[in-house]
C-alpha cells in the first residue's frame, strides 16, 4: 500500500531542472532486492597458523646477545639470539671424537687388508674392520645431521635462527638470562602477516544464523574508517566452555601490513532474509517534517516529492516499505537541492 502523493503546488509546475542541476544530480531506477540484515560480533586478528613459526632453544645455556625485538621483520636464517652452552661444547667434542674414530677405523681397515693380503689374518678380520668403519661413519653422519638441523657452529655458542621470514610477534627471552631446553613456551614466534585471520566469537544463540560463505565487513579500533571485506571460510564446531561461544574464521589480505595479530575488531555478518523490498541509495532519502521523502523524476519539468515509509537502513542503501514502485526513477544525489527549490 502506498502513501498518498503530495500535491504539488502551482508554483512547482513552473519548475524545470536546469542543465547545471542535471549535471549535479544522479539518478537511480528503483528495483527490488532480497533484504539483507546484519549481525555484529567481536573478533580478533591472528596470524595464519600455517605461516607461523614457534622457536625454542634446543640447548640449556646463558643468553649472550639478542639481535631481534618484538615487531621486527626478520629473514629466514637470520640470527635472532646467541646462547652460550656447555651442551654445544659437548656436541663439538662428540663431533671431533667421531671424526677421530672414522680416521682410526679407516686405518684399521687398511691394516687388516694388508695383513690379509700377506696371509697374516683372515677375511673375517677384514669384514670386522669394515663394519667398525661403517659404524664410525654412521655416528659421524648422525652428529653432522644434528649440526645441520640446529645450525651448530664450532665452539660453545648456539645461534637461534629464524626458520621463516616474517615479523616477530612474541619474544620471551632476555640477555644474560639462563634458559632451559625443556621449557614449553617458545622464546620467539614469527609470522607472515601479508594475509591474516579474523577469528569471530559467535554467541551460542546466534550459531544457527552463521554458515560458511557469508559476507562480512570488518572494522578495527586502530583504523575505524577502513572497512575490510571477506567471507567466512571455516567454522570451528566446538563451544568454548568459558565464553559459551563458537569461533568462525575469515581470511583477509593484509598487503599494507596495517593489521597486526591480537588487534580487536568488530565484525558485521550479512544475513539474507527470505523476502524482497524496494531498495534505493540512502543518499536519495530526505528527512524533513518528521517524514521521509524521495524526489521521483518523471522529466525535467515533472518532479514529484514523494513520501515513503522506511523498512530498514543498511549502510549506503535503504529498504522501502511503501511509497515507491519498481521501475520508477528517483534522484539519488543532491535531491535536497530540488526538494528545497520545489517545496520552499
Amino acid at each position: 500500500m502506498y502513501a498518498c502523493k503530495k500535491k504539488i503546488p502551482e508554483t512547482a509546475t513552473a519548475f524545470s531542472m536546469s542543465e547545471t542541476m542535471m549535471q549535479k544530480c544522479e539518478f537511480y531506477t528503483v528495483q527490488k532486492q532480497q533484504v539483507k540484515n546484519k549481525i555484529r560480533f567481536f573478533g580478533r586478528i591472528t596470524a595464519d597458523n600455517n605461516k607461523t613459526a614457534q622457536i625454542f632453544s634446543v640447548v640449556n645455556g646463558v643468553v649472550k646477545n639478542i639481535y631481534a625485538e618484538l615487531g621486527d621483520y626478520v629473514k629466514q636464517g637470520q640470527v635472532l639470539a646467541s646462547v652460550q652452552s656447555g651442551e654445544v661444547a659437548l656436541f663439538e667434542k662428540e663431533r671431533l671424537d667421531a671424526v677421530s674414530d672414522v680416521a682410526v677405523a679407516e686405518k684399521n681397515l687398511q691394516v687388516a687388508k694388508e695383513l690379509f693380503a700377506g696371509k697374516l689374518n683372515s677375511e673375517k678380520d677384514v669384514i670386522a674392520a669394515q663394519k667398525e668403519l661403517e659404524k664410525a661413519k654412521a655416528e659421524l653422519n648422525r652428529i653432522n645431521e644434528i649440526y645441520n638441523i640446529y645450525s651448530l657452529k664450532n665452539g660453545s655458542v648456539f645461534n637461534i635462527t629464524a626458520p621463516i621470514s616474517g615479523f616477530v610477534i612474541s619474544k620471551k627471552i632476555n640477555q644474560n638470562e639462563l634458559i632451559r631446553s625443556d621449557i614449553a613456551e617458545p622464546v620467539f614466534s614469527i609470522a607472515e602477516i601479508n594475509e591474516v585471520w579474523v577469528l569471530i566469537n559467535i554467541h551460542e544463540s546466534d550459531i544457527a544464523k552463521i554458515h560458511v560463505g557469508q559476507e562480512v565487513s570488518i572494522k578495527t579500533l586502530a583504523f575505524p574508517d577502513t572497512v575490510y571485506k571477506g567471507r567466512i571460510d571455516k567454522i570451528f564446531n566446538a563451544i568454548d566452555p568459558e565464553t559459551k561461544s563458537m569461533k568462525a574464521r575469515v581470511k583477509i589480505p593484509n598487503k599494507d601490513l596495517k593489521l597486526k595479530p591480537e588487534m580487536s575488531s568488530m565484525v558485521s555478518v550479512q544475513l539474507l532474509e527470505d523476502h524482497e523490498k524496494i531498495v534505493v541509495p540512502s543518499s536519495a532519502i530526505i528527512f524533513d517534517k518528521n517524514k521521509y521523502w524521495v524526489m521521483v523524476f518523471h522529466d525535467r519539468k515533472n518532479i514529484e516529492t514523494r513520501k515513503v515509509e522506511i523498512y530498514r537502513e543498511a549502510d549506503d542503501i535503504t529498504y522501502i516499505k511503501s511509497g515507491l514502485n519498481e521501475g520508477e526513477k528517483i534522484i539519488s544525489k543532491n535531491g535536497i537541492l530540488i526538494y528545497d527549490a520545489i517545496n520552499d
